[in-house]
């Protein structure tokens, strides 16, 4: 049996002609930027998230940055960011000229280490950036309280978790502001790159869609530097066909997630925990294997297709040199990133294929 990692196939093959007609709408409209179809995809996709206002814009390391720009957060200031993440989460820091705090992550969840936040702040803190890593909605409370405290931002990284709620509360309108990527492999996924902001604050939006725009409210006149990002019509249109899916594939990738749980028996593996299960929508489905490329080799021999999110930490990337030396005070991250292994899990896989990844996985042994 041959599983490939990722197969979007049973998702688009189902909305084929819907996708097919709305592109050809589009087209025939002739109006691919700062449209109609993005106008209505902002306010759908702020209803879906809970919040007053939404803004489309070109990917999701641009959400990040532009709420940052729009905060006016730059040079001399820090932010607060999981050292467990993309490595987009810290580019957008550093797009800013602020500098990137990196926590090292938590031990059972993944996420950023709770409990490792306060001991970073310092008098140049402006902002907390939480990221929602593998679709697992990070535990809130404790970092509103500590925003609150010490007068910070905090800016959620949502990017792999549409839809994942925390006390029945989504993702997107859990902090000062959200960011949220359309990759095309993402739960809610674009035909090409795509990004939102989400927030409740409307001078906040308003101030994103100018910086995305050139830093213009106003055609021609320049309020500030900003850039070109922006949403385009034709993803916009495709994403607003598959947006009312999107719970539904959400409750698939649960149930798929939950079977692996229930069926995985190896000690070799640590599997990730589910506490709650509307706060994880498993983006990735991420198990811990002290022998990973044995483990893969292994997998790929019998035809399941396995990726690694993410093998090098941020500390050892050769863009951040100056952090390379702090990698130590990262323990948890580091285990991560030398043990992940993420296997299959999307929208549409057939029983047999989990059945037989179940299977395989228990049957093997370092």
């Amino acid at each position: 049996m041959e599983i490939p990692y990722l197969n979007l196939a049973p998702m688009h093959d189902f909305l084929k002609e819907e996708l097919s007609e709305k592109f050809r709408e589009v087209l025939d409209q002739e109006w691919f930027v700062q449209g109609k179809e993005c106008t209505k995809f902002e306010e759908n996709f702020a209803a879906f998230c809970g919040a007053k206002y939404c803004v489309g814009v070109g990917n999701g390391l641009d959400a990040i940055r532009v709420i940052l720009q729009a905060y006016g957060i730059g040079a001399g200031d820090e932010v607060i960011v999981p050292a467990n993440t993309f490595i987009a989460t810290v580019l957008a820091i550093s797009y800013v000229g602020a500098t990137p705090v990196l926590v090292d992550a938590d031990s059972a969840t993944y996420n950023i280490g709770l409990e490792k936040i306060e001991e970073k702040i310092t008098s140049h803190t402006k902002a907390i950036i939480v990221v929602h890593l593998y679709g697992r909605a990070v535990e809130m409370a404790p970092v509103l309280n500590l925003a609150h405290k010490y007068g910070l931002k905090v800016i959620e990284d949502s990017a792999q978790a549409h839809g994942a709620l925390y006390k029945g509360i989504c993702t997107g309108n859990l902090g000062d502001a959200a960011a949220f990527s359309f990759y095309p492999g993402k739960n809610l996924g674009a035909l090409g790159d795509g990004g939102a902001v989400t927030t409740n604050d409307e001078e906040l939006a308003q101030r994103v869609r100018a910086v995305c725009n050139y830093g213009s409210y106003q055609k021609y006149c320049h309020e500030f530097k900003g850039c070109n990002s922006r949403l385009d019509e034709i993803q916009a249109a495709l994403l607003s066909v598959k947006l009312p899916h999107l719970k539904e594939w959400n409750e698939e990738r649960k149930n798929i997630a939950e079977k692996y749980n229930a069926g995985i028996h190896n000690p070799l593996f640590t599997l990730p925990q589910i506490s709650d299960r509307d706060g994880h929508v498993f983006h990735i489905y991420p198990l811990l294997c002290s022998e990973r490329e044995k483990l893969i080799a292994y997998l790929e021999a019998r035809g399941i297709h396995t990726n690694i999110h993410y093998p090098t930490p941020i500390p050892l990337q050769g863009a951040y040199q100056e952090l390379a030396d702090s990698i130590t005070e990262y323990p948890v991250t580091a285990r991560i990133c030398a043990e992940e292994v993420s296997i299959p899990l999307y929208p549409g896989m057939a029983q047999e294929e989990t059945d037989y990844i179940i299977d395989v996985l228990n049957c093997y042994r370092a």
